[in-house]
């Protein structure tokens, strides 16, 4: 009885394809077929910290255009839509034209900026480009309560930690949200930052027999070794990925791919109605055995002594 009750929750839990989508996913594949990627923006007016803040936007800047074409050919790849473009333009101008206002929000515990866009500059900035809908990425400035450790793991520190994060979000010329990141459709919500700005610094104050520890800003040198680190493939042979950025643009793919035909299989068909079994037709009564009719008897010719002249010729 028990494997019978755990079947099915397995199947509810695993079995299930998950719509990651704030619309139904058939309304969005028939919809969205030409997708277009705007330049990835910086939010400079959000909580960035940073003491050479402007270098940090140029250096940002500089990276997001060397990475976005990456990001645009792995949205090709899901094979979701007709077409995936890459827009021009300067993505400080577009942030301007299409921006209205940001949230800082705390949903399930995860804290991220929320974006909310003037509708008449989107709709503008979707109908001139030719677009189904279009992909806006920021990358924008947060400040995070976090736990670090050291490098020998002996010592953390939790402090508010100040991290650039990325967001994410599909609408259509009517301003929906049609799909976001972070996602909160997800079984299991995680949402990680981009990179931290800040770190403790366990070696000064091991340095100065110090029971404080002071936070401190990355250089700008280390920031952009960080953003520099490519990721490895199967045989650790260094790939042109960043891994601060494919980790991000991952985690984008991994919910935006559909597979329709898979869907359809993990839709569980309705269980059959329950009928009463039709009764079974009573047994035919066999027919009375029918007896053969008695063979009829000649009754046998009475002699006679008259002869039977011949015919025809004799000779």
């Amino acid at each position: 009885m028990k494997r019978l009750l755990v079947l099915p929750l397995m199947f509810l839990v695993f079995g299930c394809a998950q719509n990651h989508f704030n619309v139904p996913v058939e309304n969005f594949t028939n919809k969205v077929r030409v997708l277009g990627v705007a330049p990835i923006m910086i939010d400079a007016d959000s909580d960035i910290k940073h003491p050479q803040k402007d270098e940090l936007i140029t250096l940002l800047s500089d990276a997001n255009r060397i990475y976005e074409p990456q990001f645009v050919r792995k949205l090709k790849g899901t094979g979701n839509f007709y077409t995936v473009a890459l827009l021009d333009g300067d993505p400080r101008q577009v942030f301007a034209n299409l921006f209205f206002r940001r949230e800082k929000r705390d949903d399930a515990t995860i804290r991220y900026n929320k974006y909310f866009w003037k509708t008449d500059g989107l709709r503008d900035y979707i109908r001139k480009n030719n677009l189904d809908a279009v992909m806006l990425v920021v990358v924008s400035g947060l400040g995070m309560t976090d736990k670090i450790s050291s490098s020998n793991l002996m010592k953390s520190m939790t402090s508010e930690y100040n991290y650039l994060i990325m967001t994410a979000q599909i609408l259509d010329a009517d301003g929906t949200i049609m799909w976001e990141y972070p996602n909160f459709r997800s079984r299991i919500l995680a949402y990680d930052p981009m990179i931290n700005l800040q770190y403790p610094d366990f070696s000064e104050s091991d340095a100065n027999l110090s029971t404080s520890t002071n936070v401190k800003f990355k250089t700008l040198e280390g920031i952009k070794r960080t953003l520099d680190v490519k990721r490895k493939d199967l045989l650790l042979r260094e790939t042109q990925e960043s891994n601060v950025y494919g980790k991000q643009f991952d985690e984008m793919i991994s919910l935006l791919k559909y597979d329709p035909d898979k869907e359809k299989k993990a839709t569980p068909a309705a269980a059959p109605a329950m009928t009463a079994p039709t009764p079974a037709p009573p047994p035919a009564v066999a027919p009375p055995p029918v007896q053969p009719a008695a063979p009829t008897v000649e009754a046998p010719k009475a002699p006679t002594d008259a002869i039977v002249p011949a015919t025809g010729s004799t000779l």
